[in-house]
């Protein structure tokens, strides 16, 4: 029986603009087990985004438990939340969010300066070791102008790799991308799922959510359904069939 990593229960969240409530998540119900990749999909304003931020811990419910890997955020201290943040989620964004002036082997290494357990060179080997999964280990030290916007992205995935969490949060991750670097940065996370990371991948895009293999879809703020998806897609085979691109003459 496979570890459940993410249990929400009775989720609801609220927001207050005046005398006016907004529900954002009501009741909601979800559990997302050890080596799964499950889109959290929806439209604007259906509450995907909200749940992203309460699974990252950026953002607390108003009523309701969240259970990250056995452990009850309700009980959690702000300190406590920090560090849990840093150790056990990897986070990805549709804007990179990488340090401008700082080489890719640099941002890789930011989220080990928080784990006072981790040394400098135990700290550069491992950020090595991430951008060498995500196959940039001969663009470590370039910064990222001097990179494309998927290799920009690998650095990003690269980051959230390296304190080896147990869920990796990516929030419309292929967004900014051509067709093609969004096939190859899919490919990487199907590749990632398929050496047991557990990823949560939030799209509103039907077609991306396809690389996934469940699909949760919200609407004004509660799961409207989720299913196994079927006749799933596979990066590494569309790259193939895409047409081969020549320099223009």
């Amino acid at each position: 029986m496979s570890k459940v990593i993410i249990q929400v229960s009775d989720l609801r969240k609220d927001y207050y603009i005046g005398e006016v409530t907004v529900h954002a998540l009501r009741k909601v119900d979800m559990e997302i087990n050890e080596g799964e990749f499950v889109a959290i999909m929806g439209a604007s304003g259906s509450g995907k985004s909200t749940m992203l931020n309460i699974l990252g811990c950026l953002d607390k419910p108003t009523a309701g438990e969240y259970m990250l890997d056995g452990v009850a955020m309700s009980k959690m201290n702000k300190n406590q939340l920090a560090l849990l943040r840093n150790q056990k989620l990897g986070f990805i964004f549709q804007s990179y969010n990488l340090l401008p002036r700082t080489t890719a082997l640099e941002n890789v290494e930011l989220p080990l300066y928080y784990n006072p357990k981790v040394k400098s060179k135990e700290r550069r080997e491992k950020a090595i070791h991430a951008l060498e999964l995500v196959g940039l280990a001969d663009r470590m030290h370039h910064m990222p102008n001097q990179l494309s916007g998927g290799q920009q992205q690998r650095v990003a995935i690269a980051r959230s790799l390296v304190n080896d969490p147990v869920v990796i949060l990516a929030d419309e991750a292929t967004g900014n991308l051509d067709t093609r670097t969004s096939y190859e940065i899919m490919e990487l996370f199907q590749k990632l799922n398929d050496q047991g990371k557990t990823i949560a991948f939030v799209t509103h895009e039907p077609d991306i959510a396809r690389f996934m293999k469940r699909n949760i879809v919200f609407r004004d703020g509660r799961i409207q359904k989720e299913a196994m998806v079927t006749n799933r897609l596979f990066a590494s085979e569309l790259i193939k069939n895409l047409p081969v691109e020549t320099d223009a003459i």
